[in-house]
């Protein structure tokens, strides 16, 4: 690693399950100058299991901004930095954008080590659709925001991932039913790469139950997705609808004219978008 200008280095650590880290992030994680940490004595113990002795820096929330600059003289002085977070892939709902944004301001060189990362490890075994999803991070505290962020998420957004903590995923549950209905279908991982890996599927109803039914479920944090919503059959939606979105589609784009469409009669866009489709195959 030995150059004129050092690197920052974003490596992923293990969510859980310490054999995934990869022996490129053991490496690099051996080499640098010093690593920046979301907690320092978290990663330290990390460190000590993978028996890298290396010099800690505390990276978080509440100092990012102010350790950038002396990070970035280091790095502009020849040292490479490792930046890591608790667990998982750094700036995916964790500290670091802000730094990474300034290094590439200042020239300095951004490597990402890829590696373990929640949303990604969920939604590949959930069984929901994978081809497009919509990540929001954590959802926010209050009931009323939480509604919010969910009802702002686009129809054709695809399978929707947020992460959520044990005490209050029963209350986001009822926020989801709020927002999309009882019906959908959602998929609640926990324990990812853990002894207790679990993934409860089905409705807000059946996760809330299976989650009551032992209080010791109800820790960890957890990745919740939630499945696009089943596209209308044509006799699900009325005649007038379809009469408006054949007139419109005669005068403008497919996509301009479904979205019109859901406005004047207040459907959804994404299922007139679709019914559109269905007919120009």
């Amino acid at each position: 690693m030995t150059k004129q200008s050092g690197s920052l280095y974003v490596v992923a650590t293990p969510i859980g399950n310490l054999a995934d880290i990869s022996q490129r992030a053991i490496n690099t994680l051996t080499q640098v100058s010093c690593i920046a940490a979301e907690d320092t004595r978290h990663s330290g113990k990390l460190l000590q299991h993978l028996g890298i002795s290396n010099r800690l820096l505390a990276l978080h929330d509440h100092n990012e901004k102010q350790r950038a600059a002396s990070i970035i003289e280091k790095c502009l002085a020849g040292e490479d930095i490792a930046l890591i977070s608790d667990a998982g892939t750094p700036l995916i709902s964790d500290p670091g954008y802000s730094l990474v944004r300034l290094c590439r301001e200042a020239g300095v060189p951004v490597v990402p080590i890829p590696g373990p990362c929640a949303l990604i490890t969920a939604l590949c075994a959930a069984g929901l659709p994978t081809d497009k999803f919509q990540f929001i991070g954590f959802l926010a505290p209050k009931s009323s925001q939480r509604q919010t962020q969910l009802a702002a998420v686009p129809d054709n957004a695809g399978t929707i991932i947020s992460y959520d903590t044990a005490r209050r995923i029963l209350d986001t549950l009822q926020d989801v039913v709020a927002v999309f209905g009882a019906e959908r279908q959602l998929v609640l991982a926990k324990e990812l790469t853990k002894t207790f890996e679990h993934f409860a599927c089905g409705t807000a109803a059946d996760i809330t139950a299976w989650l009551t039914e032992d209080p010791q479920r109800c820790q960890g944090e957890m990745v919740l997705m939630i499945a696009p919503a089943p596209a209308k059959a044509d006799e699900d939606i009325s005649e007038a609808v379809q009469r408006t979105l054949k007139i419109l589609l005669a005068e403008l784009p497919l996509k301009q004219a479904a979205a019109l469409t859901a406005q004047i009669h207040n459907e959804k866009k994404n299922a007139l978008y679709q019914l559109a489709l269905s007919w120009q195959s």
